[in-house]
């Protein structure tokens, strides 16, 4: 029994730190980073995930105006949330709509254990 429940353990751990190597399910999302839709409709911010990092830094966007996120996993799995704004991008939800009503900076991180990169993968949104 004892056995098992180490065999189990190693396994499930073995799952978690190989995390970032796996392939995303999904489709990738729509591209265009901080640009404004044509048409005036707001603003689009692809964040692309790699392997402990995202593509940018930073990403600024305009106060008042709707933004939408999306996530494209390039390698690895991952989630992104960004902190004070209720966006959450993960499983079959990779797209999110938001109007940030207040300027400031806003920590974007994985929200997916995805190895020993995980808590080294930040970035920050910049809202003018």
């Amino acid at each position: 029994m004892k056995k098992w429940i180490v065999s189990i353990s190693a396994i499930a751990l073995i799952a978690v730190m190989t995390a970032c190597g796996a392939k995303p399910e999904a489709a990738p999302a729509p591209s265009g980073q901080s640009a404004p839709a044509s048409g005036g409709a707001g603003q689009q911010v692809k964040l692309v995930a790699t392997n402990y990092q995202f593509d940018q830094k930073e990403y600024k966007v305009k106060k008042g105006e709707d933004v939408t996120f999306t996530l494209e996993n390039k390698a690895g799995l991952h989630g992104v949330a960004i902190n004070g704004l209720n966006v959450e991008l993960k499983g079959d939800k990779l797209s999110a709509t938001v109007k940030p009503d207040k300027a400031g900076t806003y920590d974007i991180i994985c929200s997916i254990p995805c190895g020993s990169g995980h808590i080294s993968m930040k970035s920050k949104l910049i809202v003018e």
